[in-house]
C-alpha cells in the first residue's frame, strides 16, 4: 500500500472511530499504523505498545495495526486483550516505549471499532489525527522492519492498581459489598483479578468479554442500562454497585438506594478526598458537569477550572497547568497525584473506596448531602454536520450582543438568576448538546425556554 485514503468522519476529535466494513476495516488500521510509525520515528521512537478490546473486529483490526506499525520501522509490544487504561498503564510503564494504540470501539454500538492513541503520555487527538489522513492520503511514511513480540501485563497493572487502596484500615474493608458490571466488556479479566484481592464481599456481572454485549449496550451513562445492576444492589442489599463501559475508562456508580452517581457527583467525593490531602489543588470539569460541583470544589478550598468536553482534552489541559484530578460528567475520571493523570474506571472506583474510608461516610450518606438541582441529561438535537458550529456561534454572538454572563471555551453556556444552559456542537455526531441547570422547575423550563428561543432564530428546532 503506497497511500490511503481514510473516510474523513472516522477521524474525530478525541479518536478514530467507525462502522467496520462500512467505514472503517483493516486497510485503515495498517494505515494508521505507517502514519503513527512515521510520527514517533521522526521524535526519535523506536517502540510502541498496542492493545485490543473484545469486539469482534478488535482482532484483525489490531493484526493490520501491528503490521503497518512494523512496515514503519517501529517494534511493536502487544499487550492483547484489556481495557484501554491497561494500554495508558503500559505505555506510561514500560521502558523505552514511545507511545500506545488501543484498538477499541469504546461505549458505541457492537459493529463500530476504532483506536485512541497517546504518545509520549499526551493523547494523540484532534489536529495531530487530521494530519495522520493527510500523511496517509500522501503516503509520506516511513520504511523498516519492526519486530513485535507480546507480554501479559494484566498481573503488574492489577497490582499497581490495588495501591489505591494501600493505608486503609482492612477490617473496614472486608465489612464492604459491592457489586460490579462488566457489561461483558474488556474491563472484565481485570476485574475478575481485581476483586480477588479486594477485601470485602463482591458480586460480579458479566466479566466474561463478548463483543456482541448480549446482557445490555456497554454505555453506561444510559440509565437503561444500569437495569442489571440496579437489581443486584437491590437484591443483595449492597452498599453501591459500579459500572464500566465496553473499554473500561467509564464508571457509573449506583447506590444502597438505587439513585445514579454520574461523573460530575463522583469527582464531588473524589475532589473533597484529595482536597484534604493535598489543600488548595486545582480540580478540572467539562463544561456540561453540573455547577454543583464547581461551587463545592471552591468551597472546599480548591481551585475549580471548567474545560472542553473531551476525555483528551480534559488530560492535556490537567497536564498543562499540573492539575492532579479532573474529569468529566460522563464519567471519565483521570487522577495524577498517585496515578499517571489517565482516565482510569478500575483506579476511579478504588478510590471512590479510599475516599468513603477517608471521609468516614458511605456512598449514599455522601450522595445524600448533595443537593439535588433540576437538570437535563444531554439533550442532542440532529443538526447537519456543516450547520452544528455555525449555530453554536451566532447564539454566542447574539448573547454577547445582550451583554449574558457566558462561558464559550466549548459552544456556550450562559448564566441567569435560574441557573445555567449550555448549547454546543458535538464532536462526535451531527448534533448539538443541550443542557441546563436549575434550582427550581419551573426555572429549568425558564432556562430551556430561552435556548429554544436561541435555536429558533438559528432556524433549529429541538
Amino acid at each position: 500500500m503506497k497511500a490511503h485514503r481514510f473516510d474523513p468522519a472516522i477521524l474525530r476529535e478525541y479518536d478514530v472511530r467507525g462502522e467496520v466494513g462500512r467505514q472503517l476495516g483493516p486497510a485503515d488500521g495498517y494505515a494508521l499504523g505507517r502514519g503513527f510509525a512515521t510520527v514517533v520515528r521522526e521524535g526519535g521512537g523506536t517502540r510502541v505498545v498496542v492493545g485490543r478490546d473484545g469486539r469482534v473486529s478488535s482482532p484483525e483490526l489490531e493484526a493490520a495495526l501491528v503490521t503497518g506499525l512494523c512496515a514503519g520501522g517501529i517494534d511493536v509490544l502487544r499487550i492483547g486483550l484489556g481495557p484501554t487504561p491497561m494500554l495508558y498503564y503500559a505505555e506510561a510503564s514500560e521502558q523505552q516505549v514511545a507511545g500506545g494504540i488501543q484498538v477499541t470501539g469504546s461505549h458505541n454500538p457492537a459493529n463500530h471499532n476504532g483506536f485512541k492513541i497517546v504518545l509520549g503520555g499526551s493523547p494523540f487527538c484532534g489536529e495531530a489525527l487530521r494530519m495522520l489522513g493527510r500523511r496517509a492520503a500522501l503516503g509520506d511514511w516511513s520504511e523498516g522492519s519492526g519486530v513485535a513480540e507480546g507480554r501479559d501485563v494484566l498481573p503488574a497493572y492489577v497490582a499497581r492498581l490495588l495501591g489505591a487502596l494501600d493505608g486503609l484500615d482492612r477490617d473496614a474493608l472486608a465489612r464492604l459489598r459491592i457489586g460490579w458490571d462488566a457489561g461483558s466488556g474488556a474491563a472484565g479479566p481485570a476485574l475478575d483479578r481485581l476483586v480477588e484481592q479486594i477485601p470485602g464481599e463482591h458480586h460480579t456481572l458479566f466479566t466474561h468479554v463478548d463483543g456482541t454485549f448480549p446482557h445490555h449496550h456497554p454505555d453506561p451513562t444510559v440509565e437503561a442500562n444500569l437495569a442489571d445492576l440496579k437489581a443486584l444492589v437491590a437484591a443483595k442489599s449492597l452498599d453501591f454497585g459500579v459500572a464500566f463501559d465496553g473499554d473500561g475508562d467509564r464508571i457509573v456508580v449506583v447506590d444502597a438506594r438505587g439513585r445514579v452517581l454520574w461523573g460530575d457527583q463522583l469527582l464531588m467525593i473524589l475532589a473533597e478526598d484529595l482536597l484534604l490531602r493535598l489543600p488548595g489543588s486545582t480540580v478540572i470539569a467539562d463544561v456540561k458537569a453540573s455547577q454543583v460541583l464547581f461551587d463545592r470544589i471552591a468551597a472546599l478550598g480548591g481551585r475549580p477550572v471548567m474545560g472542553k468536553t473531551g476525555h483528551s482534552l480534559i488530560k492535556s489541559e490537567m497536564k498543562r497547568i499540573g492539575a492532579p484530578l479532573g474529569g468529566e460528567m460522563t464519567g471519565h475520571l483521570m487522577f495524577a497525584d498517585d496515578w499517571y493523570g489517565f482516565d482510569d474506571a478500575l483506579y476511579a472506583a478504588l478510590r471512590l473506596i479510599a475516599a468513603c474510608q477517608r471521609l468516614g461516610r458511605s456512598v449514599t450518606q455522601l450522595r445524600d448531602a448533595m443537593p439535588d438541582p433540576f437538570n437535563t441529561p444531554e439533550i442532542r438535537i440532529e443538526v447537519d454536520e456543516a450547520r452544528k458550529v455555525a449555530v453554536a456561534r451566532e447564539v454566542a454572538a447574539r448573547l454577547a450582543d445582550k451583554g449574558a454572563d457566558m462561558v464559550t471555551i466549548d459552544g456556550v453556556r450562559v448564566r441567569t438568576a435560574d441557573g445555567w444552559w449550555l448549547l454546543r456542537a458535538s464532536n462526535t455526531q451531527d448534533a448539538l448538546t443541550l443542557r441546563a441547570e436549575s434550582a427550581t422547575e419551573a426555572g429549568l423550563a425558564r432556562l430551556l425556554a430561552a435556548a429554544d428561543a436561541q435555536l429558533a432564530q438559528s432556524g433549529v428546532q429541538r
